[in-house]
């Protein structure tokens, strides 16, 4: 599906006739948002351009000279917009071309950051005089998204930390839940790395009108914040989880002393059966009452022997 913003009238008009740019000038676009594209999309917006566009290969290459580079007419960027799940996250490659001005945006899944900025573009015509604003813009209701995304996992972080300092029975499950959420905190982190070494190549360039770069130094500053929170995040998971670990080994410690005790209890009335229950002939024993007898000793070595541990605090 192609969108094509345009200029008309004092307004941006979004048209999806893939024909319209066979009428349209350079001027008159400002920006051409191409979802899960076709073949005869991405040919029309090539030759509309007289560029070409990024594979989806090319846009999910994690190496520094394939995610930000530029030719004499045109910039390419790629990038990676984190989706987020019910247990997981996601991680979609998204790429931008700018030439002449003119932003195009190749993506294949919806996404919020677009729907949003589509929805006030119409309104505020003066805020996006080019695609290189578009660009700016999405940036930066992206990286306001992140910001929430970081907050609700710091919501989340401390739903479990109550559960523990509560004495809620933790179990492997649990463990389970903590690790996702150290998965889901370090992919938030590689994310907002992604948007800042972007953003640093884009104040590098020449080509970005320079009333834009206050707002992607104050984004930079942004996403250094986010850092330092995501970073904190990491560090409350990694002490929440040898809290959990800790409690677990106690609960474990606690069940082993208790099976040690009973051992030792149960061992001199263990050695009293042995004694009597050989086949040979016993001093001082030869009556009826033996068995009541020797019951009674062996209950009497376990009375003292939880005498002795109840003295020694052991219980």
């Amino acid at each position: 599906m192609i969108e094509i913003f345009f200029k008309s009238k004092g307004q941006i008009v979004c048209d999806k006739n893939l024909t319209l740019l066979e009428e349209l000038g350079f001027d008159d676009v400002l920006w051409i948002d191409l979802f899960e594209p076709s073949g005869d999309e991405k040919r029309a917006v090539e030759a509309f351009l007289e560029t070409t566009l990024q594979s989806r290969a090319q846009a999910e290459e994690i190496e520094s000279s394939s995610r930000y580079s530029e030719t004499d007419t045109t910039i390419f960027a790629n990038t990676n917009f984190l989706i987020p799940g019910p247990d997981e996250y996601n991680l979609e490659a998204v790429s931008f071309i700018i030439s002449e001005g003119i932003l195009v945006t190749i993506r294949q899944v919806p996404l919020r950051t677009f729907t949003d900025l589509q929805r006030r573009i119409g309104n505020s015509y003066k805020l996006f005089p080019t695609g290189y604003h578009i660009l700016v813009s999405i940036l930066e209701n992206r990286i306001d998204l992140d910001a929430d995304m970081i907050e609700l996992m710091a919501k989340e972080i401390a739903q479990f930390s109550k559960r523990v300092s509560t004495g809620e029975d933790v179990s492997e499950d649990f463990l389970l839940d903590i690790n996702q959420l150290q998965e889901n905190t370090m992919m938030v982190r590689e994310n907002i790395i992604d948007k800042q070494r972007m953003i640093s190549s884009i104040l590098k360039s020449d080509k970005f009108p320079r009333d834009v770069h206050t707002k992607l130094n104050v984004l930079i500053k942004d996403i250094a914040s986010l850092l330092n929170h995501t970073n904190f995040n990491f560090e409350r998971l990694e002490y929440l989880q040898n809290t959990v670990l800790g409690l677990i080994n106690l609960d474990q410690n606690k069940i082993m002393k208790v099976l040690a005790y009973v051992s030792l209890m149960f061992m001199p009335p263990t050695l009293i059966s042995g004694i009597f229950g050989m086949n040979v002939g016993l001093p001082i024993f030869g009556g009826w009452f033996d068995f009541l007898i020797i019951v009674g000793v062996m209950l009497m070595s376990v009375g003292i022997a939880y005498v002795i541990f109840r003295k020694k605090k052991m219980f």
